[in-house]
């Protein structure tokens, strides 16, 4: 072999401790680590980056906790040359992901969960640089390990001195990349690493032009339109491992979402669930860059019926008659997950009760039942009216107060500021 290479995995949104409609998903993200060990062993790979949402909240359970760190010395005892770098998100408490940082940085896990500054006021960027490293290892990659940024974390400026964009908040998150490329360099002239080596970075955000799930992902950064250009990262950056959306898709050639492992909402059941592979090779000092998305066998089906629009209750008992669900088994964990969609005239009492019947005998897990009123231009779903109280971001319960009372959505000022004023709250918590 006469270049010198490295191997990085790319993963993000995990929401440990995530429930759809009240049923536990620990199950299926046990499937998945048992995947992904197993993918870290035959890829031989040097690295592991989870982009943020390790957890689905701030204060997340035990057994999600117990899950993650459990997956974390697992992934150290098959691999032990093998460089995790983890990073928070905006449904992570920054602090309870960095509390145990001390002891795992001594394991090869490097945990950024949020931005901390020093005594004088500025922000510790040397814990945001971390040496990527081969199994013999050498230094073949730089990440800048970059964490979801909050609107506490940004730079005030002036309006006189805004860029172009005129916007304080983008204006603010591109300098804080841009003073984070800059140690990056200063990094590895001050260690004489060769230049060429891969240089990576992390990011937990929104990004122009991409596609949003219809429900699972919160709005960051002061709202969806607050999309960050792709210009924020420099050009010399080789790749960019980000979080936040739930479908995997790319910016650029080389920034990515990996999305994330299981479908987090009924929406979300077609996404192809992935891992991204990205190989950097070294030779003569030019780099050759390769990507690849690895797929995600799916451990548990999620299901709607009728699959598009919506069935009368006659034409739904029909389609489950039609259906190919398996009977009923001793082992229900992997029941596949429905949601039925049924149209009706009027309220119809009783609605869950019958339809239970209808699924009598068959191995499928009833979790949702959307409905639809002929007479109305739009679903209840789509009006935002939802049955538990567990599916509603406080965001949402914020607007529609505010427009039950002021009969308007609240202006951008006061959102911001209630995001804020979450954000502050989910720190604490």
């Amino acid at each position: 072999m006469n270049y010198n290479s490295i191997r990085i995995l790319h993963t993000a949104d995990w929401h440990l401790g995530h429930r759809l409609h009240g049923l536990s998903r620990q199950n299926e993200h046990e499937h998945f680590f048992n995947w992904l060990l197993q993918q870290i062993e035959l890829s031989s790979a040097d690295a592991l980056i989870i982009a943020g949402d390790v957890f689905d909240s701030a204060n997340p359970p035990a057994s999600a906790q117990s899950d993650f760190y459990s997956f974390l010395l697992q992934a150290r005892q098959t691999s032990p040359s093998l460089d995790i770098i983890i990073i928070g998100g905006n449904h992570d408490s920054a602090s309870r992901l960095d509390a145990p940082s001390p002891i795992l940085s001594s394991l090869g896990i490097h945990v950024v969960g949020g931005l901390t500054q020093l005594e004088n006021g500025c922000i510790d960027w040397q814990r945001l640089v971390i040496p990527l490293t081969d199994q013999k290892g050498d230094v073949r990659a730089i990440c800048g390990a970059m964490p979801f940024i909050r609107n506490a974390d940004l730079p005030q400026k002036k309006q006189s001195e805004l860029q172009d964009t005129n916007d304080p908040l983008i204006d603010g998150v591109s300098e804080l990349y841009r003073q984070l490329f800059e140690q990056m360099q200063e990094y590895k002239t001050s260690r004489n690493l060769d230049d060429s080596l891969g240089q990576i970075m992390t990011g937990h955000c929104y990004m122009v032009g991409t596609e949003l799930s219809e429900l699972s992902e919160r709005r960051i950064l002061g709202g969806n339109q607050h999309a960050l250009p792709s210009q924020i990262f420099s050009k010399k950056i080789d790749y960019v491992a980000l979080g936040h959306l739930h479908k995997a898709q790319q910016v650029s050639d080389v920034i990515r979402y990996s999305g994330s492992p299981i479908p987090l909402s009924f929406s979300e059941r077609h996404y192809k669930h992935q891992v991204i592979q990205i190989d950097i090779k070294i030779k003569k000092e030019k780099k050759q860059l390769h990507i690849e998305p690895i797929l995600i066998p799916r451990s548990r089906q999620i299901l709607s019926l009728p699959e598009r629009d919506y069935a009368a209750l006659t034409e739904l008992e029909l389609l489950i008659e039609q259906s190919d669900f398996a009977p009923i088994a001793k082992d229900t964990e992997n029941d596949p997950m429905l949601e039925v969609r049924v149209e009706l005239d009027k309220p119809e009492p009783g609605l869950r009760s019958k339809i239970e019947i209808m699924l009598e005998g068959l191995a499928v897990r009833l979790l949702k039942i959307s409905l639809h009123y002929p007479g109305q231009q739009i679903a209840l779903a789509d009006k935002k009216q939802y049955a538990r109280l567990e599916e509603l971001h406080p965001e949402d319960v914020f607007q529609q107060c505010y427009q039950r009372r002021f009969e308007q959505q609240a202006p951008e000022k006061i959102t911001e500021l209630f995001q804020q004023l979450l954000e502050s709250v989910e720190e604490k918590s």
